[in-house]
């Protein structure tokens, strides 16, 4: 049973930085794509950044593009998400996805162009930026 499990959150002020880090476990290989999503009270989960792991491809929301960056370890089976120059409006539940069989196209879901089916998802880990 592949488990991930997301870390590093926490509270920051408007202009701090954070790493969130996704540990895949349960899985005898390296995920084929992964993807971090965020949900703020009352709002819709949205798409923030993406990986296809075996070429390294990265994708980003708009909305972060600039700030975050997506990485990955693939001996460690970890994903992780540099935030730097954080706002307010990046106040969310934090999640992270993957799937080690067919993939979204990542491009299309961080766009919000289209769903994000990944197959397993953490329980995500809260980040609270105050101004």
């Amino acid at each position: 049973q592949v488990q991930l499990e997301e870390s590093g959150g926490g509270s920051v002020q408007a202009g701090g930085s954070l790493r969130l880090s996704c540990a895949a476990s349960g899985y005898t290989r390296v995920s084929h794509c992964m993807g971090w999503f965020r949900q703020a009270p009352g709002k819709e989960r949205e798409a923030v950044a993406g990986i296809y792991t075996g070429a390294g491809t990265t994708y980003y929301a708009d909305s972060v593009k600039g700030r975050f960056t997506v990485s990955q370890d693939t001996i460690k089976n970890t994903m992780y998400l540099q935030m730097n120059s954080l706002k307010p409006e990046d106040t969310a539940m934090y999640y992270c996805a993957a799937d080690y069989y067919i993939c979204p196209t990542l491009r299309a879901v961080v766009a919000g162009e289209s769903p994000a089916d990944f197959r397993y998802w953490g329980q995500g880990t809260q980040v609270t930026v105050s101004s």
